[in-house]
C-alpha cells in the first residue's frame, strides 16, 4: 500500500479526544485517524445514496417497459437521425 505523510495540527482538546479514541479502539493514533476517515466517508456516501433514493422515489415515473421495449425506444430516440 502506498502511503503519504499528512501533518494535522490539533489543539490540546482535540488531541486529548483523539488519544482517548485511539485508546478505546486499542489502536495507534494514526490507525485511529484512518479508521475515522473511513467511517466518516462511509457515512457521507450512505447519506448521499439515501438522498438520491429519496429523490428517485419522489419522481412520478410511469411504469418502466420491459428491457427489450426500453432498448427499442432508446434506439429510436437516440439514433443518428434523431440527434436534434
Amino acid at each position: 500500500m502506498t502511503t503519504e505523510r499528512l501533518e494535522v495540527r490539533l489543539d490540546a482538546d482535540r488531541r486529548r479526544k483523539l488519544e482517548e479514541l485511539a485508546e478505546m479502539e486499542d489502536e495507534s493514533i494514526s490507525e485511529t485517524v484512518r479508521l475515522l476517515i473511513d467511517r466518516m466517508y462511509e457515512a457521507a456516501t450512505r447519506t448521499r445514496r439515501i438522498q438520491a433514493a429519496a429523490r428517485l422515489a419522489a419522481l412520478e415515473v410511469e411504469d418502466v417497459p420491459e428491457p427489450e421495449e426500453l432498448s427499442r425506444q432508446l434506439n429510436e430516440t437516440y439514433s443518428a437521425g434523431n440527434l436534434y
